[in-house]
């Protein structure tokens, strides 16, 4: 699962980014980019990437999918969906079939129990950022988004038995444009897990309010 993100990548850094996946030619974000983020949480605006043709679209959303039929955000956020049934729930099956989209993180953070307690560890990729699958909604008359997961690849499961579903850059379109039979044929252990790294994070992290570099541990140069 994820439920802690990081993203730095800001300003035309970020909208370079998503300019170089494939096929798009132009990208425009109505509501500007977000400031550099280090301990991004559910139910807090997150950069949502929609994509039609050659034209990319960055905008705000809410981190907690809203569907249609919810007449208020109370209840559990809904940040993650489970990839082997995101076409059945009844929270997810709508957006699934017509509204896929993708969240940015420059790494995200996930807890490893120990006997001493639980160690928050920060995970990234050897080399850029990462694109996940996401879900998006309008319920509730605002955009809202939901991260899709995955069982762990061979090489994470140690840390955790979920992992979000990554996207190399050549599966994006099949991900974002495809019928959702194609679209589910993405839905397995994340080929970009052989390039994830990772490092012990700040223990300050668990804290929703703690927002600064330093929280990365020693990944911390990487974000400044």
């Amino acid at each position: 699962m994820c439920g802690r993100f990081v993203l730095f990548t800001s300003g035309d850094d970020l909208l370079a980014e998503v300019g170089s996946l494939p096929g798009v030619a132009a990208v425009e974000a109505p509501d500007g980019t977000p400031p550099p983020r280090y301990n991004i949480a559910p139910t807090q605006q997150v950069p949502l990437i929609r994509i039609e043709g050659e034209q990319a679209r960055i905008d705000a959303a809410r981190w907690g999918l809203l569907p249609s039929w919810k007449k208020d955000d109370s209840g559990p956020p809904l940040f993650n969906a489970r990839g082997e049934t995101v076409a059945e729930k009844p929270s997810f099956r709508s957006a699934f079939k017509a509204r896929r989209g993708l969240m940015v993180l420059d790494g995200y953070y996930e807890w490893q129990q120990r006997e001493s307690g639980k160690q928050p560890y920060f995970v990234r990729a050897d080399e850029g950022m990462l694109y996940a699958a996401a879900l998006w909604e309008t319920g509730c008359d605002r955009v809202s988004a939901t991260m899709v997961t995955t069982e762990a690849a061979e090489n994470m499961a140690w840390l955790h038995h979920r992992l979000p579903l990554f996207l190399l850059p050549d599966e994006v379109r099949q991900w974002v444009d495809g019928s959702p039979e194609e679209a589910l044929e993405l839905v397995h252990p994340s080929r970009v897990a052989q390039r994830l790294v990772w490092n012990e994070a700040a223990q300050e992290v668990g804290g929703v309010r703690n927002d600064y570099a330093e929280l990365m541990g020693d990944a911390v140069g990487m974000g400044r």
